[in-house]
């Protein structure tokens, strides 16, 4: 199999040298970037990429006249080779929609059915009708459904949540993934817990030595990275992961629990900081509606991939509430963002920041 490479993400694995102290027999090193022995995540690296190549052809029909197929992008998601027309090659076990939270799958292909038919239209975006919006400068264009939305960003973010973040955050994190075997190794990919942990963070999508190195970083670490200026996020989590990798690789499980917990907390900040950006960039904008419907299209996903962590700090219902502040419903199929008021947007920010201690920040994000 080829060796995949996102924009350069690379798997730099070099060997740890474990020190003792005289005092403290137990005592191990940590180091200062993501290197280890028999780290392997290849998987996680072939679905960043999957999920790219998925929004390359999703933003294809931000120019009227590209039409796109639900069949194609259902067999992106389910990684069925004869028809998604891949530029790469991906193992065949390698797929997004098995790693989706089970019960939003048919939600995604839903929206994927959705686009395709709204990419037939030929007359520009308005209430009532799908198409393509236009900014007022003239720069920026993309398709919106009939209700204002751009699919293309719930499917894109909200894959972000529903796959990336619920499978680090809830499934490599889970009991299932982390009480296991840590003592037999697997050459190339270390004990089974080490593993895991590795897979986790392979779904962050940053290289071993971010934040000292950007180079190719992907989705989470793109808007981590954004984020970071406010909440010096990149090094927190990146010390998080380093720190459980050692200790799980140290038999320190009370490290790996501690280092969970914190990655859990910075990432779910940054995913409600994300939202509340883009809800500034709505109301800054909100007279122009393709600004608009872009902004608070990423301000819906990135809020509704919250409700993946077991750790959250706002409930399911909380998020919901947030939902319908922004677009009357919680319902991707039911959104109306030509019908809603600054007044909503603002009580959404609210709410988010509340939850998530960023009262302070909230609108310097």
């Amino acid at each position: 199999m080829q060796n995949y490479k996102l924009l350069g993400l690379a798997l730099a694995l070099t060997t740890l040298f474990w020190s003792c102290d005289t005092e403290d027999e137990n005592a191990y090193t940590v180091p200062d970037t993501y290197n280890f022995e028999n780290v392997s995540y290849d998987g996680q690296l072939q679905r960043l990429q999957m999920l790219l190549e998925m929004k390359n052809y999703l933003g294809s029909a931000n120019t009227p006249g590209t039409v796109l197929t639900a069949d194609r992008l259902k067999a992106m998601y389910a990684n069925d080779t004869d028809n998604a027309n891949w530029t790469l090659e991906y193992d065949a076990s390698k797929q997004l929609k098995s790693k989706t939270f089970e019960q939003e799958q048919a939600v995604f292909e839903a929206m994927m059915e959705a686009i395709a038919d709204n990419s037939t239209s030929t007359v520009p975006a308005a209430e009532g009708q799908a198409g393509v919006s236009v900014s007022t400068d003239g720069t920026k264009q993309y398709l919106l459904n009939e209700k204002g939305v751009e699919l293309a960003q719930l499917i894109e973010k909200g894959l972000m949540g529903a796959c990336f973040y619920y499978q680090s955050l809830t499934v490599y994190f889970g009991d299932d993934r982390m009480n296991v075997d840590n003592e037999d190794v697997v050459p190339g990919e270390g004990t089974a817990m080490e593993h895991h942990w590795d897979e986790a963070f392979g779904y962050y999508g940053v290289p071993v030595d971010f934040p000292l190195n950007k180079d190719g970083i992907a989705f989470w670490g793109v808007y981590s990275d954004r984020r970071d200026p406010i909440l010096n996020c990149n090094q927190d989590m990146m010390d998080a992961f380093i720190k459980g990798r050692a200790g799980i690789s140290n038999d320190d499980l009370k490290a790996r629990d501690e280092a969970i917990s914190e990655i859990r907390q910075t990432w779910e900040t940054v995913t409600g900081a994300t939202a509340i950006s883009y809800l500034n960039t709505a109301v800054e904008s909100f007279d122009d509606m393709a600004i608009r419907a872009h902004a608070l299209s990423e301000a819906i996903a990135f809020t509704y991939a919250i409700q993946f962590s077991p750790e959250k700090r706002m409930t399911n219902a909380e998020v919901t509430a947030v939902l319908e502040d922004i677009a009357g419903s919680s319902d991707f199929t039911q959104m109306d963002l030509y019908n809603t008021t600054p007044q909503r947007l603002e009580a959404a920010k609210l709410k988010l920041a509340d939850a998530l201690g960023l009262m302070e920040s909230k609108d310097s994000f």
